[in-house]
């Protein structure tokens, strides 16, 4: 099985070579509350506005966000738009750019106006010819990307056809990569394939896969047996075949399709969303990941951008959150031992005029009567800090033998509960100075305590929060646990186990 948590930690050590069509993206947002005077047409009372990298160079700003090193070669007019843009790839450390100028042309620009409140697109506007590159802008497109792909892991062609991916400048990218034996992810345009021929993988969405193979393509099956046919064709090993909110089919030579649902979210914009699942797609195949895995990722990825606005990435840690059972996070997201990063999420939390909670424990064999303490406290509150005494202080408290689980262990078990949301490990025998130190509106203890006993109750109680008891499951404890496992080795004359 592959392990998606060590991939994403390798994500650094990876080079992608993207070549092809760099778009100036601006997004000029507003409010819409009247219609013009002068034509039925709708007023934007224009409030900010955002220019981006888009086409290709979104596919190089996609493979930067993730943490991998981007080398991107496009081409761009002599102009203010191309100024923009060479300024904007510069100041991205994760990108090596390589723009070749060409004077016979204006750099692409894409304007679009944006009701803020209703997130709907009025109107785009489009600076661009689609005019193929010169002969010496193409020579120096192929320089450079040929220069770039020993340093490189995997190619990406992102053809948004505007003339920088010209036939010349395609075949020479694909050939030179396959003599070094580097995959080469295609975006693409247009209807003739065959351009793109020996290309590793093709990711057209289903409307570019009808046009390829001249028919409709609706079903699963269809599409399956559509994007085998487009593989045979251009001699791909692979086409993943993008299918907006139903998800994604991916067909790989000599095996099964396979077909995945999108995530369900709120779509805000899915502008630049191709080239999110372009990038990732090339940064885990620079990895030699397999080509289902790579799929999952970039759908993943893509479910994260169209809930955003405008021309977007995904970061590395926005990956790791929708791709990775959340119980695999809870240890970097929960446990806290630096007590200024305690400070930091509580600040947070109070600032959204969240309900704050506070409990602890030795937490050494979690068993039912833990979950249901720590469920109990959740439901009193909106965020649940939990103080795990540490080793040493447990092992005061508790006695020789003790704690059986050390505090590492103790502390991600907690932290894999969805009724807690910070676990703080503290050295004290009691937790006083860390209750003073969260300030918790919520004191939460079992019932075995008497209220005036309970550590704290006084500092919370001043500061006007409610200490709560909970009632616990009678002969649940990790003593009583502890007492079964060993008398039934002690019959056997085996020592108890650890």
């Amino acid at each position: 099985m592959f392990d998606f948590e060590e991939a994403l930690r390798r994500i650094a050590e990876q080079t992608v070579l993207c070549v092809g069509d760099v778009i100036l993206d601006d997004f000029v947002y507003g409010d819409v509350t009247r219609i013009s005077p002068e034509a039925p047409t709708p007023v934007l009372t224009v409030g900010r506005s955002e220019a981006e990298i888009g086409g290709a160079g979104n596919v190089a700003r996609n493979i930067a966000a993730l943490g991998a090193h981007c080398i991107f070669v496009g081409l761009i007019g002599n102009d203010e738009a191309g100024r923009v843009l060479t300024d904007k790839l510069g100041k991205l450390k994760s990108i090596t750019s390589e723009l070749v100028i060409d004077n016979t042309r204006p750099t692409t620009r894409k304007v679009r106006f944006v009701s803020e409140h209703h997130s709907t697109h009025l109107l785009r506007a489009d600076w661009e010819t689609a005019d193929a590159a010169s002969g010496e802008s193409e020579a120096a497109v192929i320089g450079f990307a040929e220069a770039a792909l020993p340093k490189a892991g995997a190619v990406v062609l992102s053809d948004y056809a505007k003339g920088a991916l010209t036939a010349r400048v395609i075949r020479a990218t694909i050939e030179a990569a396959r003599r070094l034996g580097k995959p080469v992810v295609v975006d693409p345009k247009g209807h003739d394939y065959r351009v793109y021929r020996d290309a590793t993988l093709i990711t057209p969405n289903a409307k570019e896969l009808a046009a390829a193979v001249h028919r409709p393509v609706t079903t699963e099956a269809e599409i399956a047996v559509a994007a085998a046919e487009l593989a045979r064709l251009v001699g791909s090993k692979a086409v993943l075949v993008t299918r907006s909110e139903a998800g994604m089919s991916l067909h790989v030579e000599g095996d099964p399709p396979v077909h995945i649902p999108a995530y369900p979210v709120k779509v805000r914009d899915v502008s630049g969303a191709g080239d999110t699942v372009a990038a990732v797609m090339a940064v885990l195949l620079a990895m030699r990941a397999p080509y289902e895995a790579a799929m999952r990722a970039a759908n993943a990825a893509a479910a994260v951008v169209v809930g955003k606005r405008g021309t977007s990435t995904v970061s590395l840690a926005e990956l790791r959150h929708r791709i990775l059972p959340a119980a695999s996070l809870a240890p970097e997201d929960k446990i806290v031992f630096d007590l200024s990063v305690l400070d930091e999420r509580l600040e947070q939390w109070r600032r959204h005029g969240l309900r704050i909670g506070f409990t602890n424990g030795c937490f050494d064999l979690l068993h039912r009567g833990h979950v249901r303490l720590l469920a109990a406290a959740r439901a009193a509150c909106d965020r649940l800090v939990v103080g795990l005494n540490s080793d040493a202080s447990t092992a005061r408290l508790k006695g020789k033998g003790r704690p059986i689980n050390p505090v590492d262990g103790r502390a991600e078990v907690l932290a894999a509960l969805e009724a807690v949301d910070l676990v703080v490990v503290f050295d004290e025998d009691t937790p006083l100075d860390l209750i003073k130190r969260v300030r918790p509106a919520v004191l939460v203890k079992g019932a075995d305590y008497r209220r005036e006993e309970v550590v704290g109750r006084d500092v919370v109680e001043a500061a006007g929060g409610q200490v709560i008891l909970v009632e616990l499951l009678p002969g649940h404890s990790t003593t009583n646990i502890v007492r079964g496992v060993a008398g039934p080795a002690a019959r056997a004359g085996k020592p108890a186990a650890s």
